[in-house]
Formats: structure tokens, C-alpha cells, sequence
């Protein structure tokens, strides 16, 4: 089917008070992998290319993106594509001819005035192309190259550093002043946690909500425990991003087949095993997702 626009898909789940699982993929076996997974539990999906993807694929663009969109198109469930944690305006302005409908712009690393200049200098390049724009404000932390400056313009070495978390009254002056499409918000999570142990703070997600209303992103979504993740999307998380689980359900089965298996070196074979790892990671994390109770009709 043709692709998915991500803020077709966001937006309504954060009226209804649901969530889509966005995935961050590498190579075509987490394209692969992602897609099945979807298919599996029947639902929709972002699949999102970072810019430490592009980094790693050569700083090329195009070739993961091409064959992200020639897999989605041949999905049986509406598949977005979704440009993540862009600092280069360079890469910013090849998404609209990649396939991309959204970019998660990352300014968060500056003091907070640059960050607006910069997000809004951003979303309105952004919007003349018809794509939706997410943006970051606070620290989530622990993504390579992404750490940097924090309000105060020192720096915040951690999630749960003093001023790394997203402060309500200045989120709704970022989001009017940028005009985003969606906020990441800081609460608690860290990128590439290989441990399920992230604490959330649902007071503070609860303030967030209710003080704004643009779709709310949980990035760092792997090291939350399941519970965490259902009370986050039912305290108003619409968008859950997840990249380090898949690349450990990968690592773990692939690490377990060559060791039974030493003499093996087709690494169709491997890879197929880890493909099917990522697969069904995807489909239990959207099942998880699933568990959140939904915003009820008065």
C-alpha cells in the first residue's frame, strides 16, 4: 500500500489516547523485521532513520531510505517513514525526496533561546514541504553525539541531571513559539539502555499533557519496563520510539546460533535468525502498547 504520513498516524492516537511504535532501523533486516512484526499484530508502524544511521550507511541517505519505501509499500499495514534526531540541515532538506514525511529535529543540545531559533528556522522549511516536524526539549541523554549544552547552557550529563528534564511552562512556550508538530519529552528514559530499568516520571508526563497540545514522544523507550510504557501511554506518551531492543533481540540470536554452530558462515542464515528475533520483538512492544486503556468517549 502506498506510504503512511506520520502525523496521519500520530495524531489520531493521541486524540484516542493510544500510541504508535516507531522503530529505529539499520540495515533491510530491521526494515524486514519491522514490517513483519507490524503485519503480525496487525497494525500500523513508523520505521525511523537516524542520522547516526545515514553516518554509519556512508552518509548516504538513499539507499536505506529507497529500500525502506520499497518494503513499506508491499506491507499489508500503513508504514510512515520518519527522519530521527536530525542536526544537519543538510540531511534535513533530503527528506522530502527520500520518502520521509517527518523529521524529528534535534536542537535540544542547545541552550533553550538557540534551540527555539534553530527548531523554528527548522519547521518552517519543514512546513512549506508538507512535512511534520517533531523537536526535543530537555535531555533525554545517552545517544552518542547527542549530549550537549542544557538550558542553562552547561552541560547535562545525564536524564536525570538537574534541568535535563522537559519543564511544562517552558514546553508550552517552545511549542507556540516553533510552531511543532509533536515534543519529545524528557522524562526520565536514556537512550541506548541495554537494561529495562529507566524510571519514568508519570507526574511529570501527566503536567506535560495537560499543559500542551501537540502528539508527546518518548524516546529511550527500550529501557522502560512494560508497565512503565502502558502508564506512559496512558498518561499521554503517542509516539513510542524504540531502536536499542531490536538491536539486542538481534545481537542475542545471532550470538547464540554462531556459538552452536562455529563452522557457520552463510550469513543468510544468521541473519534470518536475527530478522526473526527483531520480528517478534516488534510484535510483542506493540502489544505492549496495546495494553494502555485509550482515552474513553464521555
Amino acid at each position: 500500500m502506498p506510504l503512511a504520513s506520520t502525523g496521519e498516524l500520530v495524531t489520531p492516537a493521541a486524540a484516542a489516547g493510544s500510541a504508535v511504535a516507531a522503530f529505529n532501523v539499520i540495515t533491510l533486516e530491521h526494515i524486514e523485521a519491522v514490517i513483519a512484526g507490524a503485519e503480525s499484530a496487525g497494525t500500523a508502524v513508523v520505521l525511523q532513520v537516524s542520522e547516526n544511521a545515514v553516518r554509519f550507511r556512508y552518509g548516504r541517505l538513499l539507499p536505506l531510505a529507497r529500500a525502506a519505501v520499497a518494503a513499506a509499500e508491499r506491507a499489508t499495514v500503513p508504514v510512515a517513514l520518519h527522519l530521527d534526531h536530525v542536526q544537519s540541515d543538510d540531511l534535513l532538506r533530503q527528506a522530502p525526496g527520500a520518502g520521509f514525511s517527518s523529521v524529528m529535529y534535534d536542537a535540544a543540545r542547545l541552550p533553550y533561546a538557540d534551540n527555539l531559533t534553530a527548531t523554528r528556522a527548522a519547521v518552517d522549511w519543514a512546513h512549506a514541504q508538507g512535512l511534520w516536524i517533531e523537536a526535543e526539549l530537555g535531555q533525554v541523554g545517552g545517544k552518542a553525539g547527542q549530549d550537549g549544552p542544557g538550558r542553562s547552557g552547561g552541560r547535562v550529563p545525564d536524564a536525570h541531571a538537574p534541568g535535563a528534564r522537559t519543564d511544562p511552562d517552558q514546553a508550552r512556550d517552545f511549542v507556540a513559539g516553533t510552531g511543532v508538530d509533536a515534543l519529545a519529552v524528557a522524562i526520565g528514559s536514556v537512550h541506548a539502555m541495554t537494561t529495562r530499568t529507566a524510571a519514568l516520571d508519570h507526574g511529570l508526563l501527566k503536567r506535560l499533557s495537560a499543559a500542551l497540545s501537540v502528539p508527546l514522544v518518548l524516546h529511550g523507550s527500550s529501557g522502560v519496563p512494560d508497565d512503565g510504557l502502558v502508564e506512559a501511554v496512558a498518561g499521554g506518551i503517542a509516539k513510542v520510539n524504540v531502536g536499542t531492543a531490536l538491536n539486542a533481540a538481534m545481537t542475542g540470536a545471532i550470538r547464540e546460533f554462531l556459538a552452536a554452530r562455529p563452522e557457520a558462515v552463510d550469513s543468510r542464515k544468521y541473519l534470518s535468525v536475527g530478522r526473526e528475533a527483531m520480528a517478534h520483538e516488534v510484535t510483542r512492544i506493540i502489544g505492549v502498547l496495546g495494553r494502555a486503556p485509550g482515552r474513553r468517549e464521555p
